[in-house]
């Protein structure tokens, strides 16, 4: 055997470790190697030795120091989404290991969009507990177009959120569709009508939720269909400070069924209507990494949402 040969396969017999994966993932997220370390539980001496063998074994430097922060190189850069979905990978072989493949249990990291989650997840979470009690639900809200980026890079195993996504590379099913109400103060003149449509909306103010929510880019599609205005010094931080904000007749905004029917009982100064010709409505559904090792146990999930879609018996608010 050359002396070529032998380099070459030596370079193929390498493989990071995890830990070394970590690190790497850890101090470009972090930007600094001793909040890495802290974030790692280890010394920041071990992590950077750790690093620097991987860098050396790899050959190519992945993080730049001896600046302020220390940030990942061009390769380093190229290289990080690859890191994070290994260890998302190992971490989901490992809950795999645990888990028996035709039984839902461990640990489940569930992303949920706040326009719908609150307002669905009581309905939905008994009955999955007393289904699955070896389940164990992690939830965290945030708006959709974080929810993609955090399940893509592996800190969500699967989200609750308006389709269709924007991303590419996941799996999706949807399990409801949700009619979407405009709210008009009842102080305004067309509040008294029957019914109303888009020609009614013509320079009306509508408020909405801020940029990354897809209820953001429905007020912003109607505005364009109908001559009504989004308000630009206004943008809401959730549904209930919109719904405020209406009954008060600062404008009009949009509110989906199922917060409608949580949150509108006790509401005295907001009238709701669907526009006559333009129905309004959402597709919520479950998403996953597609080739996700736990796939079967996130269609799951979906039929469990799907049933609880069915048993609340929310108006204008249907299984998919």
């Amino acid at each position: 055997m050359s002396l070529i040969d032998f380099l070459y396969e030596v370079a193929l017999s390498y493989r990071p470790s995890h830990r070394q994966l970590q690190y790497f993932v850890a101090v470009a997220q972090k930007g600094h190697f001793l909040e890495a370390a802290r974030a790692c539980n280890a010394s920041q001496p071990t992590l950077s030795t750790q690093l620097k063998l991987l860098e050396d074994q790899l050959g190519v430097v992945l993080i730049e120091r001896g600046g302020a922060t220390a940030v990942p190189t061009a390769a380093g850069a190229r290289l990080l989404p690859l890191a994070r979905t290994i260890l998302s990978g190992l971490d989901e072989f490992v809950e795999m290991a645990s888990v028996d493949a035709d039984n839902l249990g461990g640990l489940v990291r569930l992303g949920v969009a706040p326009t719908f989650g609150p307002y669905f997840l009581p309905h939905y979470l008994p009955q999955l507990h007393r289904l699955y009690p070896a389940l164990e639900i992690y939830i965290r809200e945030d708006r959709p177009n974080t929810l993609e980026s955090d399940l893509r890079d592996g800190k969500l195993d699967c989200i609750m959120t308006p389709m269709p996504l924007a991303t590419e590379g996941f799996d999706a099913m949807p399990f409801c569709v949700e009619k979407i109400f405009l709210g008009v103060p009842n102080e305004h003149p067309i509040a008294d009508r029957r019914s109303i449509g888009t020609t009614d909306l013509a320079g009306e103010k509508l408020l909405t939720l801020g940029r990354g929510h897809r209820l953001f880019e429905q007020v912003l599609r109607l505005c364009d269909v109908s001559g009504a205005q989004m308000r630009s010094d206004y943008e809401g931080t959730s549904l209930d400070a919109l719904r405020q904000m209406v009954s008060i007749g600062m404008g009009l905004s949009l509110f989906p069924s199922a917060y409608v029917s949580s949150e509108f009982e006790r509401e005295t100064g907001i009238t709701l209507f669907e526009l006559s010709d333009l129905p309004l409505d959402r597709q919520i559904g479950l998403a996953w990494r597609r080739n996700s090792v736990r796939s079967d146990h996130f269609r799951l999930l979906c039929e469990e949402a799907r049933k609880a879609v069915s048993m609340m018996s929310v108006k204008g608010m249907t299984t998919a």
